[in-house]
């Protein structure tokens, strides 16, 4: 058994078909077929039902698939970590769409830039599914807000502190925080969104009364509706950034409140390597609100 048997079965569930797996890995179907049969008969079972269109793995197909992909990463972050050379091999990355629209695109060009062998995929999903997709091995690491307690097998590497703000429509008078959240209708983020428990933590300190007109769960909507006079809500920097409306803001929180930007990986990652670089450079990025320190 060796990696190229091992990719070329990965490429093979990966495009659903053994000749669109031959294009993707440059060999031909025969070529493809026969790796497949050598590793069947080293493992001693059928990796894939052959009475069916297209092949489908069987159960034993199914282990073999997800050891693969942890032996693959391991082994190419093996080369990364001792060989010293640029780095090499494929990094998949998710990201919510707020970062995936600023921040990662100019860590992904620097990263080019070094290694330019190196190839990055990208998945832009919720929170929620990204997390479920690094814990389940299908990503490598997510860049997300920080949820409060991750589960045990997630590593927690914050890059990035944000200020959060009161925002109120173009032409609001300059209010205190304070006067903007108890006077306007108030727009709140759903349970879910894990800036939610952050603000709802202080409005619940600060004993304010609200008048909640809505409950939305993007960043995007929400600076929307503020913008278009709905009412008033707290969301982080890159909401100002990413309009191009002249929303009237004010602190939120005194001292002000900041939330947390990190990336997320599982602790038996394999690609730890390719991994810490793109923090690195993701700190680098953020200049005076860049968070340098070990992961959690």
């Amino acid at each position: 058994m060796d990696t190229r048997q091992l990719k070329t079965l990965l490429a093979v569930v990966e495009f659903g078909s053994f000749s669109r797996a031959a294009d993707a890995v440059h060999l031909t179907v025969s070529a493809v077929s026969q790796q497949i049969q050598a590793l069947e008969q080293e493992v001693g079972a059928s990796l894939f039902d052959r009475t069916s269109r297209p092949a489908g793995l069987t159960a034993a197909g199914q282990q073999m698939a997800e050891l693969a992909d942890q032996l693959v990463r391991a082994a190419e972050n093996a080369i990364d970590a001792i060989s010293g050379r640029k780095l090499i091999g494929t990094l998949s990355i998710g990201s919510v769409r707020t970062s995936a629209l600023s921040l990662l695109p100019r860590a992904m060009v620097k990263m080019n830039a070094t290694h330019p062998d190196l190839h990055i995929k990208l998945r832009v999903a919720s929170s929620e599914t990204l997390l479920q997709d690094v814990l389940a091995g299908r990503i490598d690491a997510a860049m997300i807000a920080e949820h409060g307690n991750f589960p045990s097998a997630l590593r927690w590497r914050p890059f990035m502190r944000e200020p959060l703000w009161v925002i109120a429509p173009p032409g609001s008078p300059p209010l205190s925080a304070k006067t903007f959240l108890t006077t306007y209708p108030f727009i709140r983020f759903r349970a879910n969104v894990p800036l939610a428990h952050i603000v709802d933590l202080e409005l619940a300190r600060l004993n304010l009364t609200l008048n909640e007109v809505a409950e939305i769960d993007t960043i995007a909507a929400i600076t929307s509706c503020v913008a278009n006079g709905l009412g008033v809500s707290v969301v982080p920097q890159v909401a100002i950034d990413d309009t191009a409306a002249e929303l009237v803001r004010t602190p939120f929180g005194d001292p002000q409140m900041f939330r947390q930007i990190g990336l997320v990986e599982r602790r038996s990652a394999s690609r730890v390597v390719l991994i810490a670089e793109l923090h690195r450079l993701l700190v680098e990025i953020c200049g005076p609100n860049g968070v340098s320190s070990d992961p959690q």
